[in-house]
């Protein structure tokens, strides 16, 4: 799988994730500080949300201080759908049934061993196809 990783700042737990979604055998594309940019949490996460809306990568991973920003910032792209996640019920719950694409943590909050149980959630859940979750979709549509 092609993933996206975007961060304001660069930082242990980026450092960690990244190495952890390669050694998974993911192909990983940097953007923001996690590339050298000097970029707002708003500019990279756009541009992750506006790179994944044109099927250049399959999914995304976005990180700030809160996570909040980002999920708030990637949302606004039609056809993404950012869950800010802390815990495993809740990576799972989005997947399941949200069909979240685009996982959003938090820099402050994320401890490397609760950030590899999330991704360990996050890739064994996949995105729900059910009438109800088709009928939630195009509502997101409209909005």
């Amino acid at each position: 799988m092609k993933l996206a990783v975007g961060s304001d700042e660069r930082t242990h737990l980026t450092d960690y994730v990244i190495e952890e979604l390669i050694k998974r055998g993911h192909a990983v594309e940097l953007f923001g500080s996690l590339r050298g940019a000097n970029e707002t949490w708003v500019a990279v996460a756009r541009q992750v949300a506006e790179h994944m809306a044109r099927g250049e990568v399959d999914e995304a991973i976005l990180f700030c201080w809160t996570g909040t920003g980002v999920s708030i910032a990637a949302n606004k792209v039609p056809n993404i759908r950012a869950a800010l996640v802390h815990d495993v019920e809740t990576a799972r719950g989005a997947r399941l049934w949200n069909r979240a694409n685009v996982l959003c943590l938090s820099l402050r909050a994320t401890s490397e061993i609760i950030a590899k149980e999330i991704l360990d959630a996050w890739f064994a859940t996949p995105g729900r196809r059910s009438r109800r979750a088709t009928l939630r979709n195009k509502t997101w549509t409209r909005l």
